[in-house]
């Protein structure tokens, strides 16, 4: 069980919408992190994965033809990501 498993686990808001947390693709963990998590949530993501993974991930959540991304998160992840990463 890595980190962001056993933080999805124990934060069960994170991805209300699943039984079981422990079979998650990455993508679905931080998609649940950015809509519902909060700051730590979301650095615990980045210092277990990197910020280029969680970038790339990023990427490939926004841009996908049913993007569940709120437009505010997107935004600002757009311009973390152009300063940090």
């Amino acid at each position: 069980m890595n980190k962001l498993t056993t933080l999805i686990s124990k934060k069960p808001y994170l991805a209300w919408y699943v039984k079981d947390v422990e079979n998650l693709s990455m993508e679905s963990v931080l998609e649940g992190i950015f809509n519902y998590g909060n700051w730590e949530d979301y650095l615990t993501a980045e210092k277990s994965l990197g910020i280029k993974r969680v970038r790339k991930i990023f990427d490939k959540l926004k841009t996908k033809p049913r993007s569940n991304l709120r437009v505010k998160t997107i935004c600002y992840f757009e311009k973390y990501y152009s300063k940090y990463a």
